[in-house]
């Protein structure tokens, strides 16, 4: 029989043999569906549906306050993941420095073992008290790759710890719940009808907290309860991340600051025309090679600016102004002057400096506005 085994901040030892990994299906350990008002019961809200699977590989953490609990709040549960192949760990706290609970908690940890053989799980750990219990959480957490947590101590620090380690790594949290504990919650109930026996024999394990006659538990202080079979828990899921605001629209122009806006633009078209008539003509000599250098900067220029005005203002009227100042400009140099001067002379480079600018405005002016991407 393997015993468990403590672990601190750093690692996890995993006493868990079984090359079974396959487990219940997502996070729904068990879905409850909702009846018709007339249908249901009178005291509770808990539904009894069948357990969901899929075979996804998910793995369950247990979370008890000791030895025994385990068998009395969720042994039927854990017979039925371990009989469908799923994977189980159960946790405990340290004991306590005093001389007898220490004894005792060697007691518990044979018993722990016993009862969790009598229901097909073997892995258990002892938790560290804190500072280190927080990060031994995350720590089983992350070492069996957890997909939902049990929880039923009734230790409202180390519930609360466990719950927070289980929201923060994204997993749903099932609490160990009566009706009783959770008037008006909806609760999920899990039928163990199947698995009663083994939790029969793992509480029978425990002969020093209890004594078990078929299916009534008497307590050591005289108080009985009755073993059914049934298992209930109230879910709690991690919060989810509140959505973003969603980006805030540009303003929308007035009609005076869009006028503004294409005087400048149609002021910057008329220089880009005039440098780049200018500048259209220039070569670079590379090795014998003549380089139109001055047409390839004028057309960068060009696009750089129509593109430019597109994104930041955003509004093709002001790009149109741009563009027709720029193709105007254009024209009007490329006319022969009085004196018989002529600023674009004839040849490839003057009809690419006429015909190219035109085909980047258009393709500017024509590109499609985007809706802003949402993150």
């Amino acid at each position: 029989m393997v015993s468990g085994k403590k672990f601190g901040k750093a690692n996890l030892t995993a006493v868990d043999s079984s090359p079974n990994r396959a487990i219940v299906s997502s996070y729904d350990l068990i879905q409850a569906q909702t009846l018709p008002s007339n249908e249901r019961p009178a005291r509770a809200e808990t539904v009894r549906t069948p357990m969901v699977m899929s075979g996804s590989g998910e793995r369950i953490l247990f979370v008890h306050d000791r030895p025994g609990d385990e068998s009395a709040l969720t042994g039927g549960t854990i017979a039925r993941l371990r009989a469908d192949g799923s994977r189980v760990v159960v946790l405990y706290p340290a004991a306590r420095g005093e001389t007898d609970a220490v004894a005792l908690a060697a007691t518990d940890d044979a018993a722990a073992s016993a009862a969790l053989a009598e229901l097909g799980a073997r892995t258990w750990h002892r938790l560290p008290p804190e500072p280190g219990l927080t990060q031994a959480l995350h720590t089983a957490i992350d070492e069996l790759g957890a997909t939902a947590v049990v929880i039923g101590t009734v230790d409202e620090a180390l519930r609360d710890c466990a719950t927070t380690a289980s929201h923060g790594a994204g997993l749903p949290v099932f609490l160990a719940r009566t009706v009783r504990q959770a008037p008006g919650q909806r609760l999920i109930a899990i039928d163990v009808g199947d698995h009663l026996d083994q939790k029969l024999r793992a509480l029978a394990r425990f002969p020093a907290r209890w004594s078990v006659t078929e299916r009534t538990r008497t307590l050591a202080d005289g108080s009985t309860d009755l073993i059914t079979d049934t298992e209930t828990f109230l879910r709690t899921d991690a919060p989810r991340p509140a959505l973003a605001p969603p980006a805030p629209r540009p303003a929308r122009l007035t009609i005076a600051n869009r006028s503004l806006a294409g005087l400048g633009g149609l002021a910057l078209g008329i220089l880009f025309g005039v440098l780049g008539t200018i500048a259209h003509q220039a070569t670079l000599t590379v090795f014998g090679a003549e380089l139109p250098i001055g047409l390839a900067i004028a057309f960068v220029g060009i696009g750089a600016l129509l593109i430019g005005l597109r994104l930041v203002v955003g509004d093709r009227f002001v790009v149109g102004l741009a563009a027709a100042g720029l193709l105007l400009t254009i024209f009007v140099l490329s006319l022969r002057g009085s004196g018989g001067s002529v600023l674009v002379p004839a040849g490839l480079p003057g009809t690419l400096w006429t015909v190219v600018p035109a085909l980047i405005a258009a393709f500017v002016l024509a590109w499609p506005k985007l809706p802003p991407r949402r993150r």
